[in-house]
């Protein structure tokens, strides 16, 4: 029914231009008409690496997130976004950024696939099988009210030295955004063992197709994982 393709940004130009315009036809949907993480230079980044969900009856892309690492040439989203309420976040991203560190962001779900927890489940969980891929030690996520939680138990933890206690108003006043940093991409220790359990398995069998239980019932998933072009180093 849908099938999970990962991939670095620049070697797939036209696949980027769906994850694009599906994206910004979410964010009007909730009244969002220009946020950082939404400016669409990424797909020319070579640090950028995406997944995207299609749906294998139209092949449409319906859902999709991004893996920003960071450079000195390419600075994260969130550095973007937060500098303005809190300059702190330059020196933050700096501290991890030799060893290897990343973002994960520009997560969205199509309406017409929703219930499913394809986003923010399966999607969001796929992102820390490829950070494996990418040798990043830690990641960084700004999360909306309704993916925190989430977030949460896949390990991250807030980064409360940040904003207040982690948390300001981003994109606009009504909505508040939480900075989360997962500490051990590698081991996952503060994750909840479901969650530990379906990434670590999922990073030993990149291609296969298996039917998960999601929130409308069974659904068949094709993992497509396996980065041709992972070395950004």
């Amino acid at each position: 029914m849908f099938t999970f393709k990962a991939f670095r940004a620049i070697d797939e130009p036209e696949i980027c231009d769906q994850f694009i315009e599906g994206h910004a036809n979410v964010l009007k949907e909730y009244g969002v008409t220009k946020v950082t993480s939404s400016n669409n230079d990424w797909k020319y980044n070579p640090y950028v690496f995406v997944v995207t969900v299609h749906e294998n009856s139209t092949g449409n892309v319906v859902s999709g997130l991004r893996i920003h690492i960071a450079s000195e040439e390419y600075p994260l989203p969130l550095e973007g976004a937060i500098a303005p309420v809190d300059s702190r976040i330059f020196d933050l991203v700096a501290k991890y950024r030799n060893a290897g560190t990343g973002e994960i962001g520009g997560l969205w779900n199509s309406r017409a696939i929703s219930g499913y927890g394809i986003g923010a489940i399966f999607l969001s969980r796929t992102s820390l099988v490829i950070a494996e891929q990418l040798q990043v030690p830690t990641l960084f996520a700004l999360c909306a009210e309704y993916t925190l939680k989430p977030t949460l138990q896949k390990g991250f933890e807030i980064e409360e030295e940040i904003g207040n206690s982690g948390t300001f108003f981003y994109p606009k006043l009504d909505l508040v955004a939480t900075l989360a940093i997962l500490r051990d991409v590698k081991n996952l220790p503060h994750a909840l063992p479901v969650e530990r359990d379906f990434i670590l398995d999922l990073r030993k069998n990149l291609e296969c197709t298996r039917m998960e239980e999601t929130l409308k019932g069974p659904v068949e998933i094709t993992y497509q994982l396996k980065i041709k072009s992972p070395n950004w180093r």
